[in-house]
């Protein structure tokens, strides 16, 4: 197994036309690419950039004008088996890559990086180490501690291939009609409510929402909010019962099916957005807003945390995380986030508010 952490790998490579990356992440997880696929344009200027991931990490990629193609690959749950969808990895192939990127060395991804067959190809020794690996992927860089939060982590891997870093950037382009539909839909300077995750124990309890926005309300704050969900079926029903518990004229419902895309355009004309940790927290973080955010505590948290002063989370401890005593799975409710006090939380997005009005953005 080669060690690309000396610094050789871009050298060997720099020539490459045609380059893939295989990174099979969901909505935040993809967001958190954005900033390596920048750098590697800027170092292979030449070459055509297509990435390979999920259906909800190519709606993403769609807003990214350095990617040439996102190419999509369904994933479950449940998850495929690593051979299903043999169409794609067929054409994958026949593309004849020059070169492989992939930062997470998942199996599922080594074994595609192999299929696709590229000229040179590298991975990160991030997940299990197995004696095969080298076998599937020449040069790997090994599992170490790497910078957060999870941009940053695979810009270092690219730093230690030898590509020389600028500063991180997202720079999504949204089409004119997202633009357009937002600029007709949402008042300037709202503020976002998300009230969902993507599954409940990651979610702030429903009464916790009613009573912020009611705070938020008796505040004087004078800002819209626009309160939105994704189309599935449980999402919405969360949304129903929330409107039907809070249905004010200052409130704006958001129920039709948005793209990722039509999310991005919603988001840059609010202020703020205020949610539990799932992916629209990245999608706000990465179009420039300010955040306020409710996580649960877990070991690597810092990694998914918006990093700077424009950003502000609450986290509580959990006992379900990492436990075979999970006692908020039968109420299907996370009772450690129904800790975080939802008077506290309208006092800082109070805060953040004053703080962008006095012209510190």
């Amino acid at each position: 197994m080669k060690n690309s952490e000396i610094n050789d790998f871009y050298e060997r490579t720099r020539g490459s036309r045609k380059i893939m990356v295989v990174d099979l992440g969901f909505l935040g997880d993809t967001i958190h690419l954005v900033p390596a696929l920048w750098e590697i344009k800027d170092h292979y200027p030449e070459a055509e950039l297509h990435v390979l991931s999920t259906p909800v990490g190519c709606e993403v990629l769609k807003m990214v004008a350095c990617v040439v193609r996102p190419w999509c690959f369904p994933l479950g749950p449940p998850s495929p088996k690593w051979w299903e969808h043999w169409d794609v990895l067929k054409e994958l192939r026949r593309e004849r890559f020059d070169l492989v990127y992939n930062f997470g060395g998942g199996d599922r991804s080594v074994f595609i990086t192999r299929i696709i067959h590229p000229k040179n190809a590298m991975a990160y020794q991030g997940a299990r180490k197995h004696f095969w690996q080298p076998w599937l992927v020449p040069d790997w860089v090994t599992k170490r501690r790497l910078p957060t939060p999870v941009f940053e982590s695979r810009r270092e891997v690219l730093r230690l291939c030898g590509l020389k870093l600028q500063a991180a950037r997202f720079d999504f382009t949204i089409s004119a009609p997202d633009l357009l539909w937002a600029e007709s839909a949402i008042p300037e300077g709202s503020i976002h409510l998300s009230l969902n995750a993507s599954f409940a124990l990651k979610e702030w309890p429903m009464r916790q929402n009613i009573e912020f926005v009611q705070a938020l309300l008796q505040s004087g704050l004078g800002r819209k909010i626009i309160v939105s969900a994704a189309p599935n079926p449980r999402e919405q029903a969360r949304l129903m019962e929330f409107k039907k518990a809070v249905n004010d004229s200052c409130i704006v419902f958001i129920e039709d099916r948005m793209s990722i895309p039509r999310v991005a355009a919603m988001l840059k004309r609010c202020a703020l957005h205020v949610g539990p940790d799932s992916g629209v927290i990245h999608l706000a973080y990465a179009v420039g807003i300010r955040t306020v955010s409710i996580f649960r505590r877990y070991h690597d948290m810092a990694d998914w945390l918006p990093v700077g002063e424009r950003h502000h989370y609450f986290d509580a401890p959990c006992q379900c995380i990492n436990s075979d005593v999970r006692p908020c799975e039968s109420r299907n409710e996370a009772q450690c986030l129904a800790g975080v006090s939802p008077q506290k939380v309208v006092q800082e997005v109070v805060r953040q508010i004053a703080v962008s009005t006095e012209g510190v953005d």
